[in-house]
Parts: structure tokens; C-alpha cells; sequence
């Protein structure tokens, strides 16, 4: 069995998010990154059936610059076969629509039985690359999966997914494309030896001419969605502490949602 994880490295939590001169993209320097966390479910999910599956081979794929290589050798640590890293120039500035027919090329140069996401990515938080890289592609996709149960002799899984109220359950032919939610499984901590044997493996790169695609196609000419300006919310106004016993406090709260917030 081949499995496909597709995965992005975003910036960390922890970093100072502001707009960059041109006021159209975040500003990147001296900003530290990680992979994009719901990714790593997708990435232990694959591992996981390494484990249980013989023969099955993972191979992780991303876009970006020479930096963007970094996630992918995380992945190899952990336990991932090959990687595949999309790197070029005119594929900067693109959106999730043109980030998912890059994908998609890249995957139909090779064959998966699973392709796996994860539910969307942190920076840009839209959700949709998995999606339309299935229509792309022509798979079955179910998304935000929880529980994935696969019958690889049968060629088809059953998978689980969090509705309100229920759980819904979900069986499909492979191959299919699933993005995955946390509660999968819990990824796991890539160990020394796993450092030390990614140095050896795999690690292809492919530009937009291996891909088959224009630069038309891609990036900002490609793009479906044009940033005009980007910038940082109003700050907020300072909060307001009421003083008093509480029969007082509670008379000057119902006052003030009653004139200053209205929503009374």
C-alpha cells in the first residue's frame, strides 16, 4: 500500500504576527516555523499503518522554498520513506486553489491508495486545499476524520467523523483523500536513530516544469483569491473593573450592558 501526506510548514504559534511593508502578506522574517499541527495527525495516521499493513510505503510531499524542507525531514525522522519537496519561484503567492492543483499534480505522478491531509492549515485556516485537490484528482474525500479503519485486501475503509450530536460513519473504495482531526491519534516524537536515518533518505525535489503545469497556472497568476490589504485588528479598549460590594457591582454590570454595550 502507498500512502501520500500531504504537508505544510506555517509559522509557530508563538509568533509575532504583523503585516509586512507592502501590506498584502505577513511579515516572514526572523519568524520561526513548525508543521502545521493537524498535519502531524495525518503524518502518524500513515505511520500507524506502516505498522500494521506489510509492504506500505509513506512518502511526504510539500510546496515551498529551500526552508520548507525542514518538515519534510521531521517527517523522515518519524518514521516517514520518501519525500518529495515542490520548489519553485513562481510558486510563491498562490492560494488554496492553486496550491491544490499543484498538489495534485505532483500526486498523480505517482499512485496512492490513501492520501492524507490535515483538516486545514493553521496560518491560513480555510480548510479547502483537501478538498479540491480530491475534485482535482476525481477521489472520494471525507474530511475532519477521527477513526479510520482500513481494509486494504477489500480495497476500502471505513472512516468516522464528528457530526453535532453523532458520530458518522462513513465507508469508501480506495484510493480516497482524508483530512484528519486530533482526535486520530496522538503523533508521536521522532528519536535519534529516526534523526540520524533521515540524513539517508529520499528527499526528491520537482519544479513547475516536472509538474507539468504553466506559470499561468500557479501562483499569483494562478491565484483565484487577491489579498488587496492586510492589517492588524483595532486594539482593544481596556476592560472595565467594577468595585463594591456585589449588590452594587451586579446594579452597575446590568447598567452598563444596558447603556454602553446594548445587549440589554
Amino acid at each position: 500500500m502507498n500512502i501520500a501526506v500531504c504537508v505544510k510548514q506555517v509559522p509557530a504559534t508563538d509568533s509575532r504576527i504583523k503585516p509586512s511593508a507592502e501590506e498584502v502578506d505577513i511579515d516572514r522574517s526572523d519568524m520561526s516555523y513548525v508543521m502545521n499541527p493537524y498535519d502531524e495527525f495525518g503524518v502518524e495516521e500513515a505511520l500507524k499503518l506502516k505498522s500494521q499493513i506489510p509492504g506500505t510505503v509513506v512518502t511526504v510531499i510539500t510546496i515551498g522554498p529551500e526552508k520548507a524542507s525542514e518538515v519534510l525531514r521531521s517527517c523522515l525522522a518519524l518514521g516517514a520513506d520518501g519525500a518529495i519537496h515542490l520548489k519553485d519561484p513562481v510558486l510563491a503567492g498562490g492560494d488554496t486553489y492553486t496550491t491544490a492543483l499543484v498538489l495534485s499534480a505532483a500526486l498523480k505522478l505517482g499512485t496512492y491508495d490513501i492520501i492524507f491531509f490535515g483538516k486545514h492549515a493553521i496560518d491560513t485556516d480555510s480548510g479547502s486545499v483537501p478538498i479540491y485537490t480530491a475534485e482535482f484528482m476525481e477521489l472520494p474525500h471525507v474530511a475532519v476524520i477521527t477513526k479510520l479503519t482500513v481494509l486494504p485486501l477489500e480495497k476500502r475503509a471505513i472512516v468516522y467523523r464528528q457530526i453535532e450530536g453523532a458520530t458518522e460513519v462513513v465507508e469508501t473504495p480506495l484510493p480516497a483523500l482524508f483530512s484528519c482531526h486530533k482526535e486520530l491519534n496522538e503523533p508521536r516524537y521522532a528519536t535519534l536513530a529516526g534523526i540520524m536515518k533521515a540524513k539517508q533518505k529520499p528527499l526528491k525535489v520537482l519544479t513547475l516544469h516536472e509538474l507539468g503545469l504553466s506559470e499561468d497556472q500557479v501562483g499569483t497568476k494562478g491565484a483565484k483569491l487577491v489579498v488587496e490589504r492586510l492589517e492588524l485588528p483595532p486594539p482593544r479598549k481596556a476592560g472595565t473593573i467594577l468595585d463594591g460590594d456585589p449588590d452594587t457591582a451586579v446594579a452597575n454590570l446590568v447598567r452598563l450592558l444596558h447603556e454602553e454595550a446594548k445587549v440589554l
